[in-house]
């Protein structure tokens, strides 16, 4: 029975089923599930998730309702995720969930009625209303209609795949300006990956280290994929002996022990000595990326990068270019940069020393070999065409394409 009988009788809607629902639920705590038959079994599992979907957004509705009459005072909670994690005993990041999931649907009517009836789940409704949220100046009008085209997607597509259809949702809508918005939301979320890299290791006195790390997710791209191919399955027969195959799918622990292999096959000669970073991956983008157009590029993983950062790459990284023209020809494949030699790069240091930003004074030893004239409009590799400047001060230059004079 319901902990609260009144509320059937005569109390609010929402609580009478809250009350109903209590009591069915408490019926079925020993039914068994054994007796369903496989038709059966099928059809109820989409049902019930989309009957999870409506209580979730019916719970959300009733939080956000909770702030409006700001109950998280009557405890002194600082916020609305903090008074719902006590309320309810679930962690602060669940918390936080919900309360952000209450504020998206009260802002997406449409979407919010779409939850209810069960055609959108949690995750779903997550991702729309961030692209939605993302159409804002001259596509701020484009919301209602980009809204419901998510909407219909949703039926034939999971969160990640709509998200994906999100960022590129003025293909639909607006054709001309879909690349310029694409990049401009890659370039806000590397941004803010950027500031989250995290490393920390520790050894366990036990043979052992542990870490934990958290990188943007295209320099997570590479590591993913130099570890794969350590790990890959292959033929091990030069070592087993003739018919010995390796069949699995590279485990964690394969995993583990390639990542140990990375570490100790990574040349010592080819660690940078005085700054610059030491990645070489293959990066397609069409020939105005390149010279500084907006459409994103994307690494030979399928991570698609800002423009901004794939020719920050593209300067400093040893990046091996595809670039392609306008109907998708190959124009150049395997052409590699030339590096500063290391007599260029000390000529350079002992010259200019810091980064010439006229604000930074970082030493030269942690700084990038910037070429004034950019290698992909012509520019040489020498000590007259090059700059020092900061990894900070260096993405700005190629985000922002401003320019610094030399210090005297």
């Amino acid at each position: 029975m319901s902990k609260h009988p009144g509320d059937r009788r005569d109390g609010h809607p929402v609580a009478r089923f809250v009350a109903l629902l209590e009591t069915e639920l408490a019926a079925l705590v020993d039914a068994p599930t054994w007796s369903l038959d496989p038709a059966t079994t099928a059809d109820l599992v989409p049902r019930l998730a989309g009957l999870v979907a409506g209580v979730q957004e019916l719970e959300a509705r009733v939080v956000g309702h909770a702030g409006v009459l700001d109950l998280p005072a009557s405890i002194g909670a600082r916020s609305l995720a903090v008074w719902l994690a006590r309320t309810t005993r679930v962690t602060g990041a669940e918390a936080s969930r919900k309360a952000r999931l209450a504020g998206d649907l009260a802002a997406h009517e449409s979407l919010r009625v779409a939850m209810a009836e069960g055609r959108v789940h949690g995750e779903q409704a997550k991702v729309i209303a961030a692209a939605v949220g993302d159409l804002d100046g001259e596509h701020f009008s484009w919301r209602e209609k980009a809204e419901a085209h998510l909407l219909d997607e949703a039926a034939h597509h999971d969160a990640h795949d709509l998200k994906t259809l999100g960022r590129r949702i003025l293909e639909t809508l607006d054709p001309d300006k879909a690349d310029e918005h694409e990049a401009r939301l890659l370039e806000a979320e590397e941004a803010r990956a950027r500031k989250k890299a995290r490393f920390a290791m520790w050894d366990d006195g036990e043979g052992l280290a542990h870490g934990r790390f958290t990188l943007p997710s295209a320099q997570a791209s590479m590591l993913r994929k130099a570890l794969t191919a350590i790990a890959a399955p292959k033929h091990v027969r030069a070592e087993h002996g003739a018919g010995t195959y390796d069949h699995e799918r590279p485990t964690p622990e394969k995993l583990g022990l390639a990542f140990g292999e990375y570490v100790e096959r990574y040349p010592a000669d080819q660690l940078p000595a005085m700054g610059g970073v030491n990645a070489t991956v293959v990066v397609t983008m069409t020939l105005d990326t390149l010279n500084g157009g907006l459409a994103a590029a994307h690494l030979d993983t399928g991570l698609a990068l800002a423009p901004d950062q794939a020719r920050r790459m593209a300067c400093e990284a040893g990046i091996i270019p595809a670039v392609l023209d306008g109907a998708g020809h190959v124009l150049d494949l395997g052409r590699r940069r030339r590096f500063h030699t290391p007599a260029q790069r000390l000529a350079i240091t002992l010259e200019q020393q810091h980064c010439q930003h006229p604000t930074c004074t970082t030493p030269a030893a942690y700084c990038h070999t910037h070429h004034t004239t950019p290698w992909s409009q012509g520019g040489t590799t020498n000590t007259h065409d090059a700059v020092l400047l900061c990894p900070f001060h260096h993405h700005q230059t190629h985000a922002t394409g401003d320019t610094h004079p030399l210090r005297t």
